[in-house]
């Protein structure tokens, strides 16, 4: 009689962001389209959308790695597609993290994920990454700009590399114009 395969670490993939501040919607976007994909079992893929104190409760539930997809204005071109590591969160602020539920960025999300870890004795993910995309434009008003939405496959084909295991589609074979900066 053989043993059962072990249990492979599960894996939360978190879309972030607000769908109707334009290209702040590119984390729901994303993850709308990496749910196109099989993924294996260990992997969950959530629209957090502006969800953020949810989110950071639900870091806290046993997975060995997070994977946040969310719009990260850093000086590229709009549209350029970032992997960010943020699985060491650095030394404490002096300031308690701010718990505005429509504005949360991933950073102020993984704040309070240090706070809450600490008041509920819960485990940290072993691993967090930011796939992150350069906006054109967050001010009000649904659909993301024309960059933004080049740049969702890009990320996607990401994920799907970060993660593993995943069965290509179609979707993999669209272009993509915008560039992916570690």
């Amino acid at each position: 009689m053989s043993a059962a395969p072990p249990a492979r670490p599960r894996t939360l993939v978190a879309g972030v962001g607000n769908i109707f501040l334009g290209d702040d919607g590119f984390g729901v976007e994303a993850v709308r389209r990496l749910g196109e994909h099989r993924l294996p079992d260990h992997i969950e893929v959530v629209d957090s959308g502006v969800r953020g104190v949810h989110l950071a409760y639900r870091m806290l539930d046993g997975y060995h790695t997070v994977v946040l997809v969310d719009a990260s204005a850093r000086g590229g071109a709009p549209g350029s597609v970032y992997l960010l590591d943020a699985t060491d969160p650095g030394p404490a602020g002096h300031h308690p993290p701010a718990l505005d539920g429509h504005h949360m960025t991933p950073d102020s999300v993984l704040a309070l994920l240090g706070t809450l870890s600490a008041g509920t004795g819960a485990d940290r993910p072993q691993r967090v990454l930011v796939v992150g995309c350069e906006p054109a434009d967050v001010e009000e008003g649904i659909g993301l700009s024309e960059p933004v939405a080049a740049a969702v496959d890009e990320a996607v084909a990401l994920i799907l590399r970060l993660v593993g295991g995943a069965e290509p589609t179609a979707a993999d074979a669209r272009p993509s114009t915008s560039a992916t900066h570690p």
